[in-house]
């Protein structure tokens, strides 16, 4: 299904003067080449649109070849005895998840058939030392542990494109992994390590839909490449939808924090008080390349249902309507001679073929300004699903991952020419971009 856009972008480069100051401060090794960290960050700019990328076949590195990174490992030190309430509550986040938290290096590939634009523009610098070969990208991302077989858990654009992937845990044991299944819809991917056991610790899962807008969030990642770094915010919206940034489609349900996200933190878990995943990071709204007070997470209630489609089967497959939509606004309705309260979804385009088009759904001929915008306006306004009323484009598209999948049958009820008309689709399933 397609949807209204939600314009996200691919975060510039990193200038390589950052990355050397960055090794001059507290001890930190500056990158041997310009390092480009994905983090988050999809700011508000244009993103092109990728494709899914190949699944690895590569087996991941033995246990016994791994190679140990001079990486600082956290030490614990005890609170003060005055630590504030606030203060204890942190610093038990970070004892308990820490270790489950990973750095993740990829190496991209400067051209290829995607079409898309290679992340990083930085041409190579002569005399620096340690370049990749030319045409190459380094990034980096973050990760957790979900299981003791070593999947883990990172974001789709993390590992998209990847030709190889690294995994460094917290005591600097660094690794090759595979990737065993992506999903650019979610922005979501598996990547799997072999390693130890005992530096396997997966990660408790929480509940993102008990979540209450001011409660306490923590936010664990690498930004900038500055490993296991702990921020902390709060939730400041839930029930928001987005593009994924990855494909044409929108996630729903995203939480929304002030917890500090910044490139270097996609893919990282954002916590609740107890330690328990409830988002993935994956987004911000910036126009500085770094956080500005809004972040966005992928619930783990979709990691809950993706993730596991993805390692039995490398993909996960969506139930597809196969219409565009905008809710309906005040401007709308008044350009529709509709009731100045009419809630609903304008159906504004129809994927010819498509499920909604094949059952008779219509699209409008008309044009109508409306805030400054053209909008095609005339066609069907869903104003209910299965008989469960909608008040705009987000609920249809909550109800479809929610209750829905390939081949299912939905009612849409629909005002056309003014008249209310029950309308049967037969849902058909997601394609890839």
């Amino acid at each position: 299904m397609k949807v209204k856009p939600f314009l996200l972008g691919s975060f510039i480069t990193l200038a390589l003067v950052f990355m050397l100051v960055v090794g001059c401060v507290g001890g930190l090794v500056a990158a041997p080449y310009v390092q480009q960290q994905i983090g988050t960050l999809r700011h508000v700019a244009s993103a092109p649109v990728s494709s899914v990328s190949p699944r690895s076949n590569s087996a991941p590195t033995p246990a016994s070849a791994v190679k140990v990174s001079p990486l600082p490992t956290p030490t614990a030190v005890p609170l003060p005895a005055d630590a504030s309430p606030d203060e204890r509550v942190a610093s038990d986040v970070y004892r308990k998840v820490s270790p489950s938290v990973v750095y993740i290096q990829v190496e991209q590939s400067g051209s290829g058939s995607t079409g898309r634009t290679p992340r990083s523009q930085t041409p190579g610098i002569p005399g620096l030392p340690n370049q990749p070969p030319s045409g190459v990208q380094v990034a980096s991302g973050s990760g957790f542990v979900l299981d003791k077989e070593g999947h883990i858990v990172t974001n789709y654009h993390v590992v998209d494109g990847a030709t190889s992937v690294e995994v460094t845990f917290i005591d600097g044991t660094t690794v090759h992994a595979k990737v065993v299944g992506t999903d650019p819809s979610s922005d979501l991917a598996v990547i799997q390590a072999d390693v130890k056991s005992s530096l396997l610790q997966p990660v408790e899962l929480g509940d993102s839909s008990a979540l209450v807008v001011g409660a306490q969030v923590y936010a664990l990642g690498n930004p900038f490449g500055l490993d296991w770094t702990l921020t902390s915010g709060i939730v400041s919206a839930v029930g928001r939808t987005i593009q994924s940034g990855t494909s044409n489609y929108s996630i729903p349900e995203v939480v929304q924090t002030d917890a500090a996200i910044n490139p270097g933190n996609s893919g990282g878990p954002l916590l609740d008080r107890n330690g328990r995943v409830i988002g993935v990071n994956a987004q911000i709204v910036s126009q500085s390349n770094s956080s500005s007070g809004i972040g966005f997470a992928i619930p783990v209630s979709i990691v809950k249902r993706v993730v596991p489609a993805l390692i039995k089967d490398g993909h996960y497959t969506y139930a597809w309507l196969g219409i565009s939509g905008t809710s309906l606004t005040l401007g709308l309705n008044e350009a529709m001679n509709l009731p100045a309260d009419q809630r609903g979804t304008l159906v504004i385009d129809v994927t010819q073929g498509g499920p909604a088009d094949k059952a008779g759904v219509q699209v409008g001929q008309s044009q109508a300004t409306v805030n400054g915008n053209q909008i095609t306006t005339g066609g069907d306004v869903i104003i209910a699903v299965d008989g469960q009323p909608v008040t705009g484009m987000d609920d249809v598209i909550d109800y479809l991952f929610n209750n829905k999948r390939p081949g299912d049958k939905m009612t849409l009820t629909v005002l056309r020419d003014g008249q209310q008309k029950d309308i049967q689709v037969t849902l058909g399933e997601r394609p890839k971009q």
